[in-house]
């Protein structure tokens, strides 16, 4: 991507992978954790939660009701105007459309995700996924 060309799903799958264990262990652990990816495609997202068995079930077992994935969504001008504004980040914005053309949004029969427009405000979204977070946790039990 450095170098002005997209990665393909090969290059993507060992970073998909690496994912999944990271979350695997997190989840054992018992610790809260935050692991940032573009997950542009369905199957990336199942990679990250099922791992290499996600590339050979056509059906999947639910996922992990502690994992869930922050869809981002924005128009394009928006995230170009945003990229254009950054400064040494390895991927340039001429790569957007094909990120663009990449993605798959989550459908409504993927679990698990909370959807964010990033035309609001980022205080009003960090806040949305606070209350989303405390919503996962079991709540104690009043006597």
């Amino acid at each position: 991507m450095s170098q002005g060309e997209p990665l393909t799903d090969e290059d993507r799958l060992p970073w998909l992978l690496q994912l999944h264990g990271v979350i695997q262990r997190e989840r054992c652990s018992g610790r809260d954790g935050f692991v940032t990816c573009s997950a542009l495609k369905r199957l990336y997202r199942q990679i990250m939660l099922h791992g290499s068995t996600a590339l050979d079930q056509e059906i999947r077992p639910p996922a992990p009701p502690d994992v869930f994935f922050l869809f981002l969504h924005g128009d394009f001008s928006l995230v170009h105007q945003r990229m254009m504004s950054r400064t040494a980040h390895f991927m340039k914005a001429d790569l957007l459309h094909s990120q663009f053309e990449l993605l798959e949004p989550p459908l409504g029969d993927e679990e698990n995700v909370l959807f964010l427009d990033i035309a609001r405000d980022i205080n009003d979204i960090a806040l949305e996924v606070e209350k989303h977070i405390i919503s996962l946790k079991p709540q104690p039990v009043k006597l």
